[in-house]
């Protein structure tokens, strides 16, 4: 994407969320669901818009019910009434919290209450990646005053439909891999040989939020002698030195969408280990994209990323993916690996995040962005250089 572009608008348009809500509901009902119950960040921003930072305190809890028929709505604390109020709901029924003695229970029950009466059956999210965010005693409470209804896991349900990314999705997702391409681009322009790493991830943020990041709330990296064997500790002070490797691996923010993925450099010059790695890891990952095609599924991917790997590490190692999917999360549903027969489908964008061992305990990881389209995948992220970049 050229970075002089104007940015998408932000936000979406109300026949955005109409359109969610109707795909949701055709699915509700070819399972006998009469709503759903969804208490998550993004669940609940998917089909309203509801949009704040807001989430970061876990003192209040927020919920949206998504009925078969007609508009979602929401049930939140009176704080958020004034945004929820700008989406396109409607029907927003508040109370005034933090209230530990009924945080919402009463209005919950109220209006679960009918369909508790009908012995309806109403879906949470129950699976992986999913969590209760609201008190288990809640939960217990909520559950005694409606004992009528029948709850059903509604992850596969939810998860399916965010899998695959709208028009609208796809260019915030395009916007911010492209910021994300151009704060690496400036990378070796802006460390050197005896920066501390600690510097190196500053200066990355300030970069990112330059070119237009809204937020850098990811950012994780390694730099050591040959290589690294760690790719998820905070940076240390130690200074860059002649031979390392560095990788940065980045999650930045636009308009409640994340880019995902990571380069690597060699300061001042690279071992053969470490020049070798990189190539088998660039070609795995072109072997990904490659295999990132409607009607294959997440294993197939996994599967092709995986033999170019065994060039050099025929353990497998024991990451356990190599690469997910990515829009409001960081890492979303799927995940390519082998326990995943999950079929790709037109308009997902995922991550291809191959890794490996290498020497003595060290490790060397790769990762793009693209979106799956019919014929070939199309790249979201600027495509790593073939050849570990040197920083003189």
């Amino acid at each position: 994407m050229n970075m002089n572009a104007t940015p998408p608008e932000r936000g979406f348009n109300h026949a955005e969320f109409s359109a969610r809500t109707v795909k949701a509901q055709s699915a509700m009902a070819a399972s006998g669901l009469a709503g759903m119950l969804l208490m998550s960040e993004q669940d609940v921003r998917y089909f309203t818009g509801f949009h704040t930072l807001f989430w970061q305190s876990p003192t209040r809890p927020w919920f949206v019910f998504v009925p078969a028929d007609g508009k979602p709505v929401a049930v939140i604390p009176e704080i958020g009434a004034e945004l929820m109020r700008r989406s396109w709901i409607e029907d927003i029924r508040t109370w005034s919290a933090p209230a530990p003695q009924d945080d919402g229970i009463s209005l919950l029950t109220d209006l679960l209450g009918p369909f508790s009466k009908a012995a309806a059956k109403i879906g949470v999210m129950k699976g992986h990646e999913t969590k209760l965010q609201m008190p288990l005693g809640d939960w217990e409470r909520l559950m005694a005053g409606l004992p009528g209804l029948e709850i059903a896991d509604v992850t596969c349900l939810i998860q399916g439909l965010r899998m695959v990314k709208s028009a609208a999705e796809i260019e915030k997702l395009a916007h911010i891999c492209a910021i994300g391409s151009a704060a690496f681009a400036k990378v070796p322009e802006v460390v050197h040989e005896g920066m501390p790493l600690e510097e190196v991830f500053r200066q990355f943020r300030l970069t990112a939020i330059e070119n237009g990041a809204d937020d850098v709330p990811y950012l994780v990296g390694a730099a050591d002698q040959g290589g690294y064997a760690d790719v998820i500790s905070p940076p240390s002070r130690r200074p860059m030195q002649n031979g390392d490797v560095l990788m940065l691996d980045t999650g930045c923010t636009w308009d409640g969408y994340f880019c995902d993925f990571d380069r690597n450099w060699a300061i001042g010059h690279a071992s053969d280990d470490a020049k070798r790695a990189y190539d088998v890891l660039w070609r795995a990952t072109q072997a990904g994209i490659e295999a990132a095609k409607p009607g294959n599924t997440c294993r197939d991917l996994f599967m092709a990323m995986s033999a170019v790997i065994a060039e050099m590490d025929s353990s497998g190692g024991d990451i356990g993916r190599l690469g997910h999917g990515l829009g409001m999360q960081l890492t979303e549903q799927p995940s390519h690996a082998a326990f995943d027969h999950t079929e790709l489908k037109e308009n997902m964008v995922l991550t291809i995040e191959p890794s490996l061992s290498y020497g003595n305990g060290l490790m060397m990881v790769h990762e793009e962005n693209i979106v799956v389209s019919q014929g070939d995948a199309k790249l979201l992220s600027t495509r790593a250089a073939p050849e570990l970049m040197l920083v003189n």
